[in-house]
C-alpha cells in the first residue's frame, strides 16, 4: 500500500469514531517525521510506502489509512532529551541565546525548553547553573535544523 496523503489527525477525531476501529501503529523516530518519502512497517508487520504529495511533515497522531474497521496511525518513539527549566526570564534568554548560536533546534512545552541530548549542552547548563533534567520523552514534531550562516 502506498500512502499519498494524511487523512486527518487522531486528535481531531471523535472518540466514538476512534473506538470503533482497530488501530495499527507506525512507530517512527522523530527525525523521520520530516521525510515525505519512506518505507515503514506497522506494529502488525505490514509494510507501507509513504509518498506524500503535499509538502508537509508527519506529526504524531496522523492517520495514514482509515476504513470502517481499521486505521493506521503515526506514533513517535521517545527521544533522549534535555528538559531545561529556567527559573527566570533572564536564564531563559541566556540559554536560548547560547543554544541559538550553536544552531540547536529546540521545542517548547509550557515553561520548558526541550533539546536533544548533547553532553556539551549539559556542561553549559551546569556552568550557567540553569536547572535541567535528562528525560526520555515523545515529541509530536521533529526537531528541525534551520540552515543559516554567519556571513
Amino acid at each position: 500500500m502506498i500512502i499519498e496523503k494524511v487523512i486527518t489527525n487522531i486528535e481531531d477525531m471523535d472518540e466514538q469514531e476512534i473506538n470503533k476501529r482497530h488501530i495499527e501503529k507506525v512507530y517512527l523516530e522523530s527525525a523521520y517525521l520530516l521525510k515525505r518519502i519512506q518505507r515503514v512497517k506497522t506494529d502488525h508487520g505490514n509494510e507501507l510506502g509513504i509518498r506524500l504529495k503535499e509538502a508537509r511533515e508527519l506529526v504524531a497522531g496522523d492517520v495514514l489509512f482509515m476504513d470502517d474497521k481499521n486505521m493506521i496511525v503515526v506514533d513517535v518513539l521517545s527521544d533522549d532529551l534535555i528538559v531545561i527549566s529556567p527559573n527566570t526570564i533572564g536564564e531563559m534568554g541566556n540559554i536560548a541565546h547560547q543554544l541559538g548560536n550553536r544552531h540547536l533546534p529546540a521545542q517548547f512545552e509550557g515553561n520548558d525548553m526541550l533539546v536533544q541530548y548533547d553532553y556539551l549542552v549539559v556542561d553549559l547548563l551546569r556552568e550557567l547553573e540553569i536547572p535541567f533534567r535528562r528525560e526520555e520523552r515523545k515529541v509530536k514534531k521533529a526537531f528541525r535544523h534551520i540552515g543559516h550562516s554567519h556571513e
